[in-house]
């Protein structure tokens, strides 16, 4: 009988200890259970800092824990997409990333992570983003952006973007190839040193998320020559698409949030969910449109076969940075 008693408390001691090893969601508790942060490549202040911060607040309300902003800008976003996916894989800390993560992966051959370093959770939508210019700049629209460059010394004229690596930096890149004319790419760390350079007309133009740019051209200080998406956007039609001038142009800047590799199945599913869900929520979907976002969502595994297909994309219309080969 002792020996018995001795067998069973062992395996009940190993059981204990084998459990503290799971995840809490594994030992039957919910998530979250503590607070979850979501880590933003981008600096304080801008389009994607406000989305964020308005999903947060959603998810915070939903999940009754704290949700923590954490801005880490930098290296073309890398710095804060590295910190996603070295992260411990439990749910706990999601990034949310945008194209520049596709970007990334066809142009850049020195990452310190791979695209299989994370864990496509949902994508959110799209930024309405556009080629805006100086109100004292020559050209009012692409056609005559075109003639005006066409005019000009090669690389005489810049174009501003948030970054090298972003959708704006491709976008600039892409009007080069297809508008046949050579403008210099200025990149910045965030856009509001850019706007305030162009509206104090240092800066000719540059590509921005028209939400943060909005009071520098109601103001009259900026002029929009067009919009990158492929059709004129639907909380904007008044603006023409640079399309229109040159069939086939589409530069789209998708938000969305990923987590690191190995995140357990069943909370990948359940975040990509709750999210999902905040996402849809009246109030929520009237602020996006507010802020100038397409609402799209997807779940992980439609996710991740998008961002596979952006990557093929941009491969076709961009190439590895200097040096990167």
């Amino acid at each position: 009988m002792q020996k018995a008693f001795s067998l069973t408390r062992r395996h009940t001691v190993m059981g204990a200890l084998a459990s503290l090893a799971l995840p809490a969601w594994a030992q039957g508790g919910k998530y979250p259970s503590r607070n979850v942060r979501i880590v933003l490549p981008q600096p304080p202040g801008g389009a994607a800092d406000r989305l964020a911060r308005l999903i947060g607040e959603r998810l915070e309300a939903h999940w009754k824990q704290s949700v923590i902003i954490e801005n880490k800008p930098g290296g073309g976003v890398v710095i804060g997409t590295q910190t996603v996916a070295r992260s411990a894989p439990d749910g706990y800390t999601i990034g949310l990333l945008g194209s520049s993560l596709s970007i990334n992966a066809v142009q850049r051959k020195d990452l310190p992570y791979r695209i299989e370093d994370l864990t496509p959770i949902a994508r959110a939508g799209y930024y309405t983003v556009a080629l805006v210019a100086s109100s004292k700049f020559p050209a009012n629209d692409i056609k005559s952006l075109i003639e005006y460059a066409k005019s000009q010394p090669a690389d005489s004229i810049s174009f501003g973007s948030n970054g090298i690596g972003t959708s704006a930096h491709v976008a600039g890149e892409m009007l080069n190839h297809m508008g046949g004319i050579q403008l210099q790419h200025v990149p910045y760390n965030g856009a509001a040193k850019m706007y305030t350079d162009i509206a104090g007309g240092v800066l000719p133009m540059g590509f921005s998320v028209v939400s943060s740019a909005e009071s520098f051209i109601s103001s009259g200080q900026m002029k929009v020559l067009g919009v990158t998406s492929l059709q004129r956007s639907p909380m904007y039609p008044q603006w023409p698409t640079i399309a229109d001038t040159l069939p086939g142009f589409e530069a789209i800047n998708w938000a969305g949030f990923c987590g690191p590799a190995g995140m357990p199945r069943e909370i990948t599913q359940q975040i990509g969910q709750d999210l999902i869900a905040v996402l849809k929520m009246p109030d929520m979907a009237k602020s996006l449109q507010a802020s100038g976002f397409e609402l799209a969502p997807q779940g992980p595994a439609e996710f991740g076969e998008f961002i596979q297909s952006e990557i093929k994309r941009f491969a076709q219309v961009t190439k590895p940075l200097p040096g990167q080969k």
